[in-house]
């Protein structure tokens, strides 16, 4: 849904309109999930949460699920996932508003990723290789876009400061047994602070005109009293 903002200055008319923008976010936060493992889907962003619905790209809405609403998000919890359970998610509200497309995978293969499901850039991250029968560290290869790119002797690679240089697919491999393919998108800094910080540019650019209006009206008021 769009929210229209008019404001006149003298003849000038300004025309502002903020999308509700839906994000769908998982906990855990990653990509990657073994079979059997919980996963909880939240959809935020909305006005109206009541509204919101989690939705697989060929299952359609997702409705065996537990689902808790609050005024701020929809979540749905999924207690044991299955490798069917794979593919391509977003939520979208009554107007059909979506968020952003996440692809997520369950394996009853014993190694998958743990990578987040985007970063921004200037964060440090950590990708784990991960197997479903220990807990302990574990060395692995780690692979982007199919090219081996580090070796660790603790399943772990660290990446400070993450650049769009480091956007790509990534793999592992542990013990000789290997892990799907995740996308790691990085997202520009600029860009996220512009987002993050929209209601503060509005109110900035908004506020002077809004005085002004309000100053011209009451001039006018004023002048017609005078008559």
């Amino acid at each position: 849904s769009m929210q229209w903002l008019m404001l006149i200055e003298k003849e000038h008319v300004f025309l502002w309109f903020v999308s509700d923008s839906l994000i769908l976010r998982l906990e855990p936060n990653r990509l990657q999930f073994f079979e059997y493992e919980s996963l909880i889907f939240h959809c935020e962003g909305s006005h109206d949460s009541t509204g919101l619905k989690i939705v697989h790209r060929s299952k359609g809405e997702l409705l065996k699920c537990n689902t808790t609403v609050t005024s701020k998000r929809s979540s749905c919890t999924i207690p044991n996932i299955f490798p069917e359970d794979s593919g391509q998610y977003w939520c979208e509200s009554g107007d059909r508003n979506r968020s952003d497309i996440i692809h997520i995978n369950v394996t009853a293969d014993p190694v998958i990723l743990e990578s987040p499901i985007s970063v921004v850039e200037g964060e440090t991250v950590t990708l784990r290789c991960r197997r479903k029968t220990t807990s302990t560290n574990l060395s692995a290869d780690f692979y982007k876009d199919g090219r081996l790119i580090r070796r660790s002797s603790t399943g772990n690679m660290r990446i400070p400061s993450v650049s769009k240089h480091d956007e790509g697919f990534y793999k592992c491999i542990s013990g000789g047994r290997e892990s799907a393919k995740s996308l790691m998108a990085v997202q520009g800094e600029t860009h996220h602070r512009a987002s993050s910080d929209l209601p503060l540019i509005i109110f900035r650019n908004v506020l002077p005109v809004v005085m002004m209006a309000l100053l011209l009206v009451l001039l006018g008021w004023f002048h017609c009293g005078k008559l």
